[in-house]
């Protein structure tokens, strides 16, 4: 087999993760995730805050906005470096919509994060339009935190697809393993077919990947299941982060990932990346 493409990560170190904020418990989630993560990448966390002013607004209500969105940006700075201290934040507000600020931030990131609930979103809709559709269209990985705390002992989790579309999601799986010595378990999904050669084929194409990382404990495990996003869910409890691929090709607003990217998303207990 071709052996795996040279590490990427030194490529953008020196790009910023950036963190969609605004004032819900789900962006602060996704602000110590992302905080975590840019000293570990020793880069720059960028926090943005995205601000529509309809014209109809009175400048003194403007005035009054204004104040609560540095406010709580500030809040979201100090969250940054309780959760990990040293690291370097700036902020920024932003006149436009959240998602093409974010998908225009995306093409000089190294990372976008995001809460998987923003304020303003439909009462009771299992994920945020804004974090869909930044998912589906970003030019570089996005990881979509839960409100809630998790993990960040566990595996990383990451679905294989034999098409060669998660190539790239299983080198940023691997890369985030390495920096914390986690577990790497890899999930394929198959529907027809042999199950031992299934697993056999697999474990065969991750050989080249544990060559180059040799200090990493790489499993592997090739589930019948019709539904990806089913046999990842099955096999997530515990773990600290799922990785994905996705066929997309391009910053796309209104793009959409797909039933397996959708129902991750939706239902798992823990940050899921995704990476184009």
């Amino acid at each position: 087999m071709t052996e795996p493409e040279e590490d990427v990560m030194t490529a953008t170190a020196t790009r910023p993760v950036v963190a969609g904020v605004d004032a819900s418990a789900a962006a602060l989630a996704a602000v110590r995730w992302a905080a975590a993560e840019a000293v570990r990448r020793d880069t720059t966390l960028r926090l943005l805050h995205a601000c529509v002013f309809g014209d109809e607004r009175p400048h003194d209500d403007s005035e009054l906005l204004l104040e609560h969105v540095y406010r709580f940006l500030r809040r979201a700075a100090e969250v940054a470096r309780e959760q990990a201290p040293g690291v370097r934040v700036e902020t920024q507000v932003r006149l436009g919509l959240a998602v093409d600020l974010l998908l225009a931030e995306s093409a000089d990131a190294a990372l976008v994060v995001l809460g998987s609930h923003g304020l303003g979103g439909l009462r009771g809709a299992l994920i945020g339009s804004v974090a869909l559709r930044v998912a589906a269209g970003a030019s570089c990985p996005v990881v979509v935190v839960p409100g809630q705390r998790s993990t960040r002992t566990g595996p990383v989790l990451v679905g294989f697809d034999p098409s060669g579309s998660s190539e790239h999601a299983l080198r940023f799986a691997l890369e985030e393993a390495a920096a914390v010595c986690a577990r790497v378990h890899v999930v394929h999904a198959w529907r027809i077919g042999d199950g031992h050669v299934e697993q056999r084929e697999l474990e065969a194409h991750l050989a080249g990947w544990a060559r180059k990382y040799p200090a990493l404990e790489i499993t592997a495990q090739a589930l019948r299941d019709r539904s990806p996003a089913r046999a990842l869910l099955a096999a997530a409890p515990g773990a600290r982060l799922i990785v994905v691929g996705t066929r997309g090709r391009g910053p796309v607003a209104g793009g959409v990932l797909g039933s397996t990217g959708n129902a991750l998303l939706a239902h798992a207990a823990c940050p899921v990346a995704v990476v184009h």
